[in-house]
């Protein structure tokens, strides 16, 4: 094949394990059941590149060279592996640079493993590790964490457009209620409004349940090019129709508007566009809801409500059900296995336009706009994901 070639990349396999405190298991353990299943579900295609997201493995886990120990592991020895580092839009990034490597010609299967061991350390070292997501010399010596920065920016948002903490439940309770049907998410029980509004402060104003809890996890992907797929294969193959990765100021500070969340804004717009769509076609929106300001600032950016308007439009979508937000429970009640959420969201996105998603289902979902961030939106990833019809 030459490069340049418009094959349709599509997605042929997907696995993972539940989101869990999985003490008993290793990196290794998780990243290979997750891989098996996928190769299995794809009738047993065997990638010819292994493109990993990961984040903490050496710093918790004190394991690097994650390409040589998975491929190995996983009876793949000798093939290309590579581990993809971009904080929480990890997954995205390595579902990117697989799309990449298909539409360049130089690889016919590729395979995205994200996986995360976040049990390996217990207390302040695990807090202290992802606080080197952020701009180490001007906010990690500072002792800023991801959660404290996400509070600023949410006290910043109450403060200029005059609304109260409560106003963020809507995307929170809705995770809450889809990850019920979800056998791998982390906490499976409906949230009350009442419960979310007097929950326990954690750093004001983000409480318990604007925070999604950190666990290990491990989910992939297997994608090949759609005149590849063998005639006689059974499920029916999800289009990769968009892909886009954008950076912004890794520091808040050095943003004109830290409210801004322009990285976001700009991936789902070139996804968008590649894929022929408007943000606003989609069935399925699956946005980082790591703390609960993500997500209203991230449609804000992308064009679904104006500045100050985005809690008011989740409170409306959520309602209405279109385009269905968290579907199988978001990070916030999956859980949030760093590296491996966004390659999470992209199992379930597939599950749903396969109609595979059981209690979780989406009617109708015929396609679906993915987005994982590094950090606050210093690095977007987006993806849209299209069902297809066998040829």
């Amino acid at each position: 094949m030459s490069g340049g070639d418009m094959s349709d990349i599509v997605i042929t396999g997907v696995g993972q394990v539940p989101v869990r405190e999985h003490w008993d298991v290793s990196l290794r353990q998780l990243a290979a059941r997750a891989i098996l299943a996928a190769i299995h579900d794809a009738g047993e295609q065997k990638p010819q590149a292994l493109y990993i997201s990961n984040v903490l493995g050496s710093l918790l886990s004190r394991q690097a060279n994650l390409g040589a120990l998975l491929t190995c592991d996983c009876g793949m020895g000798g093939i290309e592996g590579t581990t993809i580092e971009a904080a929480g839009a990890s997954g995205g990034a390595a579902l990117r640079t697989a799309y990449l490597a298909l539409r360049s010609g130089q690889v016919d299967c590729a395979m995205v493993v994200g996986v995360e061991k976040i049990t390996d350390v217990v207390g302040p070292g695990v807090d202290k590790a992802i606080a080197e997501t952020l701009d180490t010399d001007y906010e990690g010596m500072l002792g800023v964490t991801p959660t404290a920065m996400a509070a600023l920016l949410m006290q910043r948002y109450m403060h200029e457009y005059e609304c109260g903490h409560a106003s963020f439940a809507d995307h929170p309770l809705a995770a809450s209620i889809h990850a019920v049907g979800n056998p791998n998410a982390l906490y499976r029980k409906a949230l009350s409004r009442e419960e979310y509004e007097k929950s326990r402060p954690v750093c004001d104003p983000l409480n318990l349940h604007d925070i999604a809890a950190y666990a290990d996890g491990a989910a992939a992907l297997i994608l090949t090019r759609s005149e590849l797929v063998s005639k006689d294969f059974k499920s029916i193959p999800v289009r990769v129709s968009g892909s886009a990765v954008v950076t912004d100021r890794l520091s808040l500070h050095d943003r004109p508007d830290p409210l801004a969340f322009n990285a976001a804004g700009i991936s789902i717009s070139q996804a968008c566009r590649q894929a022929g769509i408007l943000p606003g076609d989609v069935d399925i929106l699956e946005l980082d809801d790591a703390f609960s300001i993500y997500p209203v600032l991230s449609v804000e950016a992308a064009g679904y409500a104006k500045r100050g308007e985005g809690t008011t439009w989740m409170k409306a979508t959520v309602a209405s059900g279109k385009p269905a937000l968290a579907s199988m429970g978001g990070m916030k009640a999956r859980g949030n296995p760093l590296a491996a959420a966004g390659v999470y969201q992209a199992v379930e996105a597939v599950l749903q336009l396969r109609g595979e998603a059981g209690d979780c289902q989406v009617k109708g979902a015929k396609k679906a706009l993915i987005q994982c961030l590094g950090s606050a939106s210093a690095t977007a990833a987006a993806h849209v994901l299209e069902i297809t019809q066998k040829s």
